[in-house]
């Protein structure tokens, strides 16, 4: 094994990749690389002062300590969502690539199959895989989301240099399986509702909404009750005689009408009983035409 040697880490993550199928991976992973390789060269940071590591879904960089980390927080801030504005723009649903992109700094060393060893390395990796990074992109209306170690916020990024705004980061803790762990996140801080259920590396995908870029997580069951979020089971508002008011859903035979206007009239109170037969909806003129029966 050779002796540790300091070093910039980048790590960049691709979010949901094991819920696409084998032909959107592969674009993924091309996307991913050159993303990356277009950041780092706009940093002034050519493949003779790097490494690279490939782990599927990520990609992870050793970069020369010599090399500006400053020029590569800019490139990261400003290249990236550029990029991936413009690749998502184009891109299906389903190839869609959105980014968790962590930088730290520490000793690396290399052994002799190639493998990178360290604990500073090991802590960069924690922080990739932590709830709070992972709930942090799911909220952001753009597609990546950036935090440094605390090392890394003290030595370079809070001196606030040009390009790289030291108000931007805010401290949080990071849980993971080593213990917490200090880091800086550049954007808003995720609530703490949003970050349980994040533990281990691998995004199921569960609580978000199907399909790519913008990804939420889903709607929350409707609190009435009711399957389909309808609210036929709300009161009344109060003061209209048991009727809802104009707007109201009201729901007939599974349709759902809105308005309350049912040939014409203000219906808005019917409630209770079944309708079965031809239901006429319309203007005035139309009021006598409902052919329905009330049993």
């Amino acid at each position: 094994m050779s002796d540790p040697v300091s070093r910039t880490i980048l790590l960049l993550d691709i979010e949901r990749f094991s819920d696409r199928d084998d032909v959107e991976q592969a674009y993924l992973r091309r996307m991913l690389y050159d993303i990356t390789d277009r950041a780092l060269e706009s940093a002034g940071i050519d493949e003779t002062r790097r490494l690279r590591a490939d782990r599927g879904d990520s990609v992870m960089e050793l970069i020369d300590a010599n090399a500006p980390v400053t020029a590569l927080l800019r490139a990261l801030l400003t290249e990236v969502p550029a990029q991936l504005r413009a690749i998502n723009r184009m891109a299906s649903r389903s190839a869609q690539i959105r980014l968790r992109g962590v930088v730290a700094t520490g000793y690396v060393a290399v052994d002799r199959h190639d493998g990178w060893v360290g604990s500073d390395l090991n802590h960069a990796c924690r922080l990739l895989d932590a709830g709070l990074l992972r709930a942090a992109l799911r909220e952001r209306p753009d597609d990546f989301a950036l935090c440094v170690s605390d090392a890394l916020y003290t030595g370079v990024v809070r001196h606030d240099h040009t390009g790289v705004p030291a108000a931007d980061f805010h401290p949080v803790t990071m849980e993971s399986k080593n213990g917490p762990l200090k880091a800086w996140l550049h954007g808003p801080v995720p609530g703490e509702a949003a970050t349980t259920g994040d533990q281990d590396h691998g995004d199921t995908g569960a609580g978000e909404a199907p399909g790519g870029s913008g990804n939420r997580p889903a709607p929350a069951p409707p609190r009435d009750g009711s399957r389909d979020g309808s609210h036929q089971d709300r009161p009344a508002p109060a003061g209209s005689g048991g009727a809802p008011a104009p707007g109201t859903v009201v729901n007939i035979q599974g349709a759902t009408f809105t308005g309350g206007v049912i040939g014409g009239n203000q219906y808005g109170g019917i409630s209770g009983g079944r309708f079965s037969g031809d239901v006429v909806l319309g203007d005035g003129a139309d009021r006598h035409r409902e052919r329905g029966e009330r049993t």
